[in-house]
Formats: C-alpha cells, sequence, structure tokens
C-alpha cells in the first residue's frame, strides 16, 4: 500500500478507537472511581505489553530515557487521569470534542519548543479553535456553568499534555521502533500506576462489592488493550511516517466518533456545541493546510 494510503488508513483507524474510548471511560465509572478507572487504564496496559519486554529488552536507556518520560508521563499518566476526573462530571461527548485541540496546541509547543515557523493561516486556525472550545464549555448541558468550566479545563490541559508528548517523541524518539517505545514508556509508569491501585484506592472493595463491577472492568480492558497499548504503538509508526501535526489530525473524525456513542447512550448534544466543534474541525483543517 502506498505510504500515504497507508498513514490515512492508519488514522481512520485510530479516530474510530480513541473516539470510541470516552464512553468506555465513562462506562468504567459505572463501578470505579475515577482514579481507579486511569489507574487500571495504565496498569492493565502495562502488564500487557509485560511479555513484549522480554524481545525488546535492548535499548540505550540513557540516550532515550526522556523522550520515553515524556511519552508515558504526558502521553498516558497525566491525560488518564484528567480525563476520567472530567468525565465524572462532563458528558463523554464533550471531552471527545474537546479532544480535538491537541493538534492546536501541538503547534503551540512546536513553536515555543522546537522553534518551528507558523503560518498567518496557523495561527487563524489556532484562534478560531480556542474561541470554539470556550463555547463548547459553556454551551453544554448543566446549571452549574462554573462546574462545566473547571472540569472541561481538565480535558484542555489533557491535550496540551498530548501536546507535549507528540512533540517529544519527534524529538527524542524519532529512531526508536514504535513498539520498543510503547512498551518501554509504558514500563516506567505502569508500576507507578500498580503502586497506585493497590495502595491508595479502593479498587479491590469495589470489585468486590458492587454489582456492576465486571462489566465495568471489561470496558477498562478494552480501553487499556486497544485504546492504550496496541493504539499508542501505531501512533509512533504514524508520528514517523507523517509528522507530528498529521497524526495529530486523528481530531479530525474522533470528535465525530465520541459524539456519535454519546448520543447513542442518552446523552445530549445541542445545535451550539456541534457548531462549536465543527469550528474546531475547520481550525484544524487551517493548521493541517500549512
Amino acid at each position: 500500500m502506498h505510504s500515504k494510503s497507508l498513514s490515512w488508513s492508519i488514522l481512520i483507524v485510530l479516530s474510530v478507537v480513541w473516539g470510541s474510548s470516552f464512553i468506555l471511560m465513562k462506562r468504567g465509572l459505572d463501578a470505579f472511581s475515577s482514579d481507579e478507572v486511569a489507574a487500571l487504564r495504565i496498569s492493565i496496559a502495562f502488564l500487557f505489553l509485560l511479555p513484549f519486554q522480554i524481545k525488546y529488552y535492548k535499548i540505550d536507556i540513557k540516550k532515550y530515557f526522556l523522550g520515553l518520560a515524556l511519552m508515558g508521563v504526558f502521553g498516558n499518566l497525566i491525560p488518564a487521569f484528567l480525563f476520567t476526573k472530567a468525565e465524572t462530571h462532563i458528558s463523554s461527548s464533550l471531552a471527545g470534542m474537546l479532544n480535538a485541540l491537541t493538534p492546536i496546541f501541538t503547534i503551540l509547543v512546536a513553536l515555543f519548543w522546537l522553534k518551528t515557523k507558523t503560518s498567518s493561516k496557523q495561527i487563524s486556525g489556532i484562534i478560531v479553535g480556542f474561541i470554539a472550545a470556550v463555547c463548547l464549555i459553556f454551551f453544554e448541558k448543566g446549571d452549574n456553568k462554573f462546574q462545566n468550566i473547571m472540569f472541561g479545563l481538565l480535558v484542555v490541559i489533557a491535550t496540551f499534555c498530548y501536546a507535549i508528548s507528540l512533540n517529544g517523541i519527534k524529538k527524542y524518539l524519532s529512531h526508536l521502533s514504535s513498539i520498543k517505545a510503547t512498551v518501554w514508556s509504558f514500563s516506567i509508569i505502569g508500576p507507578m500506576a500498580l503502586v497506585y491501585l493497590f495502595g491508595f484506592t479502593q479498587f479491590t472493595n469495589h470489585l468486590s462489592h458492587h454489582p456492576q463491577a465486571l462489566s465495568s472492568l471489561g470496558y477498562i480492558c478494552i480501553l487499556a488493550i486497544v485504546g492504550s497499548a496496541l493504539s499508542v504503538i501505531i501512533f509512533n509508526v504514524l508520528i514517523k511516517m507523517a509528522g507530528t501535526v498529521f497524526a495529530s489530525s486523528c481530531t479530525y473524525l474522533i470528535p465525530i466518533v465520541a459524539v456519535a456513542w454519546g448520543v447513542f447512550m442518552g446523552e445530549t448534544i445541542n445545535l451550539m456545541q456541534i457548531l462549536s466543534v465543527l469550528a474546531i474541525i475547520l481550525s484544524v483543517y487551517l493548521i493541517n493546510r500549512h
């Protein structure tokens, strides 16, 4: 398959997988607390990838440690906790729509960190994107606008973390295979998540006594194995094939998938939010047109 066609195919698959992750997080919250869902997601992904450590144990850890730490902490660990905490008060649809800010922050981080050049169209896209994000949060259903803003900002911070990870992968891990990068990044954050899960949460109690524990755990396993472990490997391949901005542009389709799942599960989406997410998608188009 032609490299361009392959890049687009990977982009679409990732968009569907990650677009579904927000409703999976919501279903995980049926039985577990937000920090338990996040810690479970990282822990299960780590344990799933652990056998790969046998084959991919050879690595210059001193050379790649910074990039691996950035990828693990900012690309997986922190966003996992931020997203689940946000979804305790906002809809999975809103979380998915706000996730579209990722390529906007990717450009900003690259601009200030990697000193990349930015066109006027990209600046316009950034401005449009942030205005639309404010509208998304403001028009979220509910009487407590302050609460919507506070928990919506958690998702915004998570997308900024993704941008740091994206640029870190491009800067420090471009010569490291995708599987090695994924395995080792989860090897850094996985043990921390396990210690937190069993030492500082009520996970075992909820697992034993909550009537929806097994179904919630099943959703989290899908989220961890497919939405984290396997997709991160594929995502790293896409970054190396097509660059960070193109890779982060799976946010074109992620909001559509997230909204579709939200509506299917009974969440309410209003017209202003639809217009706002379309504006964010337009902003991403302006950014990528460069």
